[in-house]
């Protein structure tokens, strides 16, 4: 079964490095970059969870507790959804415009509406956490000199330790906003 959250640009492969835009399809929204090892490992440790969760409602379930058995059901969808949602964290492409996905909000912005997408040193936040450090961001500003929060960092769960995988993020996002900002 195909998770098209987790497929990640073929523009990163070999023979399509000299591609800024690969796709046939430009109106799908997509993804610039795989998500990374610390995204993937918490929404893997998440369904591992979720998992126990299952096999205590189905020990409820078998010791003839109903209520309790709706509560780890309910819980253990819970926690699935949040594992899902955590894989969908991060910047979107596509002909329409950028999307910043968070994990409570979604924020979209028309490339007709973008005035410069650049990559900047300032103090980002370490893994999502309140404590910030200094890094790169990719920083999106819209008309009205108004900037949306970070579309990409370097210190996310994204790009932690992989700063080349980051560079070509930043580049491909920009490439999308130069070829459509013009259009």
């Amino acid at each position: 079964m195909p998770l098209p959250f987790l497929t990640a640009d073929r523009a990163f492969d070999a023979s399509a490095e000299d591609i800024a835009l690969p796709f046939d399809d430009h109106d799908s929204w997509r993804r610039p970059y795989r998500p990374g090892p610390w995204r993937v490992a918490a929404a893997a440790f998440l369904l591992l969870l979720a998992s126990f969760v299952l096999l205590a409602g189905m020990i409820t379930a078998f010791a003839g507790a109903l209520p309790g058995t709706a509560v780890c059901l309910v819980l253990a969808l819970g926690v699935i959804l949040c594992a899902l949602r955590l894989l969908r964290v991060g910047a979107w492409v596509s002909r329409h415009g950028v999307r910043r996905v968070g994990f409570f909000t979604t924020a979209t912005v028309p490339w007709n509406r973008i005035t410069a997408i650049r990559t900047v040193q300032q103090p980002v936040k370490w893994l999502g956490f309140p404590r910030t450090v200094q890094g790169q961001a990719l920083i999106v500003v819209r008309q009205g000199g108004d900037a949306m929060a970070p579309l990409l960092t370097d210190n996310s769960a994204d790009f932690l330790t992989r700063g080349e995988a980051f560079d070509r993020a930043a580049d491909t996002v920009e490439a999308w906003g130069d070829e459509y900002r013009r259009a």
